[in-house]
């Protein structure tokens, strides 16, 4: 098993997305990436803290891949944005990746190289590349939001979608929920 961190907007999003992907076999929402221990939700968003709304995923390497779970990152969030997902704005929705190890860093580096040199996006990438450090757990309500509140609003509108279209373009990599 192996650890990957990012942070691509809201946690509620993130979360959905690699729940349905094989291979991944743990996702806890949480905060990474600021100087303040055990931060709340509430001090999270007041984008002081420093740190991101972010994911940690445990997954098997012999079924899922560093670099497909970047291409599923990259392709369910806006990388060209700073500090911004859609309507959600301030330093703890940057896009981000904290490596776990030197490798993972590598990779990560030669992904947005490549992204940006096809300029696959229209925009640069400004997914920032840091080494990962602590985690903090969200509080119980933000875990497996999306698969308990899938008929809230915000779920609809922002996740749905999310999850349509990597039910469209990954679909080999899915499992059935």
């Amino acid at each position: 098993m192996e650890k990957s961190v990012f942070a691509g907007g809201c946690f509620w999003c993130t979360e959905a997305v690699f729940q349905r992907l094989k291979g991944v076999e743990k996702i806890v929402p949480g905060y990474t990436g600021g100087t303040i221990k055990n931060p709340s939700y509430k001090e999270v968003c007041t984008g002081r803290t420093g740190h991101a709304e972010a994911i940690e995923i445990t997954f098997n390497k012999e079924e899922v891949s560093f670099n497909t779970l970047m291409e599923i990152f990259f392709a369910t969030h806006d990388p060209t944005t700073l500090n911004r997902q859609g309507a959600d704005v301030g330093t703890q929705y940057r896009s981000a990746i904290f490596y776990t190890s030197e490798e993972q860093k590598e990779l990560a580096e030669a992904f947005i190289k490549e992204l940006n040199d096809t300029n696959y996006f229209d925009a640069p990438v400004l997914t920032e590349i840091s080494p990962f450090t602590i985690f903090f757990n969200a509080e119980e309500d933000h875990q497996n939001y999306y698969n308990e509140n899938s008929d809230q609003r915000y779920c609809d509108f922002t996740i749905t979608p999310k999850i349509e279209k990597i039910k469209k373009h990954f679909s080999d990599k899915l499992i059935d929920l």
